[in-house]
Order: C-alpha cells, then structure tokens, then sequence
C-alpha cells in the first residue's frame, strides 16, 4: 500500500538531511505521478546559477517519491543503480522536475519482484525552468526490491 500525501511529502523532503537543507519541494505526489521543485535560493554556485549537486539531487528523489506513492512500502523498497545527467543549460531559477510511472508499468514491476526479489525500470527526466526550457536531462536505473 502507498503512502498518503503528508507522510510521503515529509518522507520526500525531510528524511534526508541533505534534501531538507536544499529545500527541494513536492508540488505533486500521486500514484504514478510526481512533481518536484527545487528552489534557486540556497542553492547557488560561484557563478550564479543552481549548483550542478542540487540539480543532480532534483533528478535523484523522483525516484524514491514514486515509490512511496506507488508500491507497499511494506513488501519493497527501492535502489538507485546508476544516474546520469546532462546539462543543457545554466538553472538561473526555480526549477521542477516530473516523473510517472503508469498503473500498467506499477504491475508489472510489483509482479516481477515478487516473482524474482528485483524488478529494474528506468527513468528519463527532464528538468524545466519556470519557463518550460529544459536546463538538463537524467537518466536512472531503478530497481524494485522485495524486504
């Protein structure tokens, strides 16, 4: 069974003291659906666009936000494997980030780590400005694993 909205929003922002300090912010937590943001503010480099940490920090939690408000916590938790990130242009702002997973893609996941005790998935993101202009793109493995 996932997690409501409050216990996943302190899960996604608070648990980890590195990602409280940055401030990072869930806009959205539904099954198969997040939306984060990850303020300028605190977050600054020496020349005055987001720090490369807390934008590769903005593709990185989607991952565990899906999940809690995807799977039963109870029966999986989930592992980073790899993660990639490609700068496309310097963060001068607020910047969001999206991530799905469809009904269809939970299944099969759940299925096939009860089935096997791993279940791997990828997720490719793009990480927007307020304006919509991609400042960089991500790519993670994932794995679903079973307790």
């Amino acid at each position: 069974m996932s997690l409501p909205f409050e216990i996943a929003r302190q899960l996604t922002e608070e648990q980890i003291a590195f990602v409280k300090r940055s401030g990072l912010k869930a806009e959205a937590l539904e099954p198969g659906f997040v939306c984060l943001r990850m303020p300028m503010s605190g977050n600054e480099n020496h020349i005055g666009s987001m720090y490369a940490g807390a934008l590769f920090t903005l593709a990185e939690i989607p991952g565990g936000a899906l999940f809690l408000t995807s799977f039963d916590v109870k029966r999986f938790y989930p592992v980073v494997k790899e993660m990639n990130l490609r700068f496309r242009r310097p963060a001068k702002g607020d910047i969001t980030v999206e991530a799905g997973l469809s009904s269809t893609e939970i299944q099969r996941l759940e299925d096939e780590a009860q089935r096997l005790g791993k279940a791997e998935y990828i997720l490719e993101l793009q990480l927007k400005d307020a304006s919509g202009e991609v400042v960089a793109e991500s790519r993670g493995y994932y794995q679903l694993r079973m307790h």
